[in-house]
Parts: C-alpha cells; sequence; structure tokens
C-alpha cells in the first residue's frame, strides 16, 4: 500500500469500529482491499457472517465491479441471507483513492432476524379476523421467476408465523408443504433457491418433499378405501 491507501484504510477501520459498536451484536462491517479478491477481507468488526481475515470477496462486490467497472455505485438497503437463514439488511460503499480508482469496499451487514420476527408476532397479536371473513390475498407483479418465487415464499413464511432461521425442522418442513401446494416445485431449478432462502442445504429440501409427497399419497389411499 502507499501512504494515500494506508490512510483510507485506518478511517474505514476507525469508522467500523464506531458503527459496530453503536448498532450492537447485530451489526457487523467488512473492508475488501480490491487489490486482491480472492483474499480481500482486510478488515471485519462484528460476527454476524462468521467470516475470518483473507475470506474472499461477496459474489455481490465481484458482480457489481464485473458489470459497472470503475463506475460502480454503492449498493444501499438490499437484503442478504446467511448460510443458516439468518437475514440481513447489508449495504456495500465501493471506496475510491484521490485518482478516482476503486481501491474497497466497505460492507455493513446488519441481522433483522429478530426485529423480523418481532414484526410477525406483533401483526399477529394486533390481527382481528371476523368470522366468515375472507383473507385478502395481495398481488405482486413480478418481472423474473426469482421474484415469483421470493413472494411466494414470503407468503408461507406468514403462514408459519416465524423467519427461517428460528423455525423448528417440524415448521421448515411445513414451510415447504405450503410451497408444494402451490405448485412451486414444478419450477425448474426451485429446490436451490428455496434451499437458500430456508437456511439449509439442496438435500435437506429433498428429504422434506420426499416426506411430504409420501404422506400424501398414503392419504389419498386413505381416501380411495
Amino acid at each position: 500500500m502507499t501512504e494515500g491507501r494506508d490512510d483510507i484504510f485506518r478511517i474505514l477501520e476507525q469508522i467500523a469500529d464506531s458503527l459496530t459498536a453503536t448498532f450492537g451484536d447485530h451489526c457487523e462491517v467488512a473492508i475488501h482491499d480490491l487489490k486482491h479478491i480472492t483474499t480481500s477481507l482486510v478488515y471485519i468488526t462484528g460476527n454476524v457472517t462468521r467470516r475470518q481475515i483473507g475470506a474472499p470477496a461477496t459474489d455481490t462486490i465481484i458482480r457489481e465491479l464485473v458489470e459497472h467497472g470503475s463506475a460502480v455505485k454503492d449498493k444501499t438497503g438490499f437484503k442478504t441471507i446467511t448460510d443458516d437463514g439468518r437475514e440481513l439488511k447489508s449495504s456495500t460503499s465501493f471506496i475510491r483513492n484521490s485518482s478516482g480508482e476503486v481501491i474497497a469496499a466497505f460492507c455493513i451487514n446488519f441481522d433483522v432476524t429478530d426485529y423480523l420476527n418481532a414484526i410477525q408476532a406483533m401483526s399477529l397479536f394486533a390481527g382481528i379476523k371476523k368470522t366468515g371473513e375472507t383473507r385478502k390475498i395481495s398481488e405482486k407483479f413480478a418481472f423474473s421467476v426469482d421474484s415469483t418465487i421470493d413472494t411466494l415464499f414470503e407468503q408461507a413464511v406468514d403462514s408459519v408465523g416465524k423467519r427461517p432461521a428460528t423455525m423448528s425442522m417440524e415448521e421448515k418442513v411445513h414451510l415447504v408443504k405450503i410451497l408444494e401446494e402451490k405448485g412451486v416445485f414444478q419450477i425448474k431449478g426451485v429446490i436451490n433457491q428455496v434451499a437458500l432462502l430456508l437456511g439449509v442445504s439442496n438435500f435437506t429440501v429433498y428429504n422434506y418433499l420426499k416426506k411430504i409427497r409420501a404422506a400424501n399419497r398414503f392419504t389419498a389411499v386413505d381416501v380411495l378405501k
């Protein structure tokens, strides 16, 4: 690093420490040196994603740099999901030197899982359902299959009443059952997306589906009797 780079990274580290000290255990700030993409993580404070120094740049950082190059813009307030299904509100700022060269990524990850659970719990507590009232279903106009799946997944989460990261195995199976009933698994390649959103492996989702479909076959036999 030149002296200029040293100064920039030192200031970024100071800001990172201040942010995590202010927002507590739910907040993590990661600093990436974009000179070394495969081992770009040079500083991290907080432990939301459980990464270590030397970890590679995220797919978001790489994708934005590939698509936009030196004209890349900051990306704020987007949703990220950890391997275990916790939901984060994330922002990435691309830091430039005096020559305008992008040299670093300053990334904030805030775990909002507990807050989303609280919102769902309060909604259930405050909701009033009148006898004979038909539940209103809102429609979201999707521009891709992925966004349609995301919407159906969120509807299923609402039905369970808890965010995926805090669901028991039985609740996750129930969520997958809801998606199965909606026909989600008729869409090619959907297993991977559902597994990511649920915070489990593809294999686990296959097992849930196997259990659900086996139970459905037994029920169908009972009806025929």
